[in-house]
C-alpha cells in the first residue's frame, strides 16, 4: 500500500447512456483503490447531476461485491451537460461552479468520470477548471477517440449478431428481404461488426453514403441468382430523408418500391444497451478501472485510460474532447467485406 495514497478520497460517476460493463469498471476502480491503496471511494448519483446537487454515498468493498456481472449502473446516470448554457438568453454557466464547490466540500482528491464522448469532453473542461479528473471510456457505439475499443461495444455486437442470426431463418422461410437497424448515429461500428459476424448481404453505415438504386440492383441480382432471401444490416444514422420514421422503415419502403420484393424491417433499439456484459467487456472494464486507480495513486490526472494494441495507457483528455472515432474509408474490415461480395450501397 502506498502511504502517499492512503486516505485519498475518490469520487466516481457514470454519465450518458447506460451500457454493459459500467459496474465492472466501478468495481475495478473501487477494489483497487480500497485494497491496494487504502483510498476511500464515493459514488456520485446520476452522473454530473449528482455533483451539482451534491448527492453521493461512500462505497465500501461490500457495496462492490456481486456487481461485476450486472448490466446498467449502480450509481444511476443522466445526460446532464453542465457546461451547456441553460438557454440563449442566459450565458452564465453556474453548474460548473457548483461542481467545483461541491468537489471541494466533499474533500475529493480526484473525480473519475465513466462515459462516452460527451462525458470525456465535460471531464476535460472540469480539468481545465482545476479539478483532478480521470476518464474511463464507455459506449456501445465504440466511437470514443483515442482508444481501440470501448467496453459495451462487444456486448452490443453479440446482441445484434444474435438478432441477425434469428432473422436469417425467418427471411429464408418467407423468402423476404429482412432489414435490421442497429444503433450508431454517427459511427457504424456495430453495424459493420455485427453485419460481418451475422453474414449480412448489405451493410450500411453513416460513414459511407449509399445509393438506393445500387442497393435495389444488388438485391434484384441476388434474387435472379436464386438467392432466396437477403439480409440488410444498417446503422440508425444512415441517410433518412423522412422525418418521423426510422431509417429502416424508410429503406424498407423504398426497396419494395424499387424491386417489388417483399421487405420487412426490425429496429433493434435499446435492447442493445441492456443486460449483462460479455466476458470481454467485463475484463476490459476491469482493466480500465484498475488502471484508473493506479493513475490516481501516481497523481496522473487530466487523462483518460485507453486501450492501444492491447495495452492500457493514459492519454490526455484534451486530445479526446470533441472528437469521434469513425470508420475510415480505407478500413481493412470494410475492404475485406467488399471483397467477399457484400454491398455497402455505393
Amino acid at each position: 500500500m502506498s502511504r502517499k495514497s492512503n486516505g485519498m478520497r475518490i469520487g466516481i460517476l457514470t454519465a450518458g447512456g447506460d451500457c454493459p460493463g459500467i459496474n465492472a469498471a466501478i468495481r475495478g476502480v473501487g477494489k483497487t483503490a480500497i485494497f491496494k491503496y487504502g483510498m476511500k471511494l464515493y459514488g456520485i448519483s446520476d452522473g454530473f447531476s449528482g455533483m451539482i446537487t451534491k448527492e453521493y454515498t461512500e462505497l465500501s468493498e461490500k457495496d462492490l461485491s456481486g456487481i461485476l456481472t450486472l448490466g446498467g449502473t449502480i450509481l444511476g446516470t443522466s445526460r446532464e451537460k453542465p457546461f451547456k448554457p441553460a438557454d440563449k438568453n442566459n450565458k452564465e454557466l453556474k453548474k460548473p461552479a457548483l461542481i467545483k464547490e461541491h468537489y471541494e466540500q466533499m474533500g475529493l482528491d480526484c473525480l473519475v468520470c465513466i462515459g462516452g464522448n460527451g462525458t470525456q469532453k465535460t471531464a476535460s473542461l472540469l480539468a481545465r477548471e482545476g479539478l483532478n479528473v480521470v476518464g474511463i471510456p464507455k459506449t456501445i457505439d465504440n466511437d470514443v477517440w483515442g482508444t481501440d475499443i470501448t467496453f459495451g461495444f462487444d456486448s452490443a455486437v453479440h446482441i445484434a449478431t444474435e438478432a441477425i442470426d434469428r432473422l436469417h431463418s425467418t427471411a429464408n422461410s418467407h423468402k423476404r428481404i429482412m432489414i435490421i437497424e442497429v444503433m450508431g448515429h454517427h459511427a457504424g461500428w456495430i453495424a459493420l461488426y455485427s453485419g460481418i459476424a451475422g453474414g449480412g448481404d448489405v451493410i450500411l453505415i453513416p460513414e459511407i453514403p449509399y445509393q438506393e438504386n445500387r442497393i435495389a440492383e444488388y438485391l434484384l441480382q441476388r434474387a435472379e441468382n436464386n438467392k432466396a432471401y437477403s439480409i440488410v444490416v444498417m446503422a440508425e444514422g444512415v441517410k433518412n430523408p423522412e422525418k418521423g420514421i426510422s431509417a429502416a422503415q424508410y429503406l424498407s419502403r423504398r426497396i419494395t418500391e424499387l424491386t417489388g420484393l417483399e421487405t420487412r424491417e426490425t429496429v433493434l433499439g435499446y435492447v442493445q444497451r441492456g443486460g449483462n456484459p460479455s466476458h470481454y467487456d467485463r475484463v476490459l472494464a476491469t482493466r480500465y478501472g484498475t488502471e484508473a486507480a493506479d493513475m490516481i495513486a501516481r497523481r496522473d490526472f487530466g487523462k483518460m485510460v485507453a486501450l492501444r494494441k492491447n495495452d492500457i495507457v493514459p492519454i490526455p483528455l484534451d486530445d479526446v474532447a470533441g472528437k469521434l472515432k469513425l470508420i475510415e474509408p480505407g478500413n481493412s474490415l470494410v475492404q475485406l467485406t467488399k471483397n467477399m461480395g457484400t454491398s455497402f450501397g455505393e
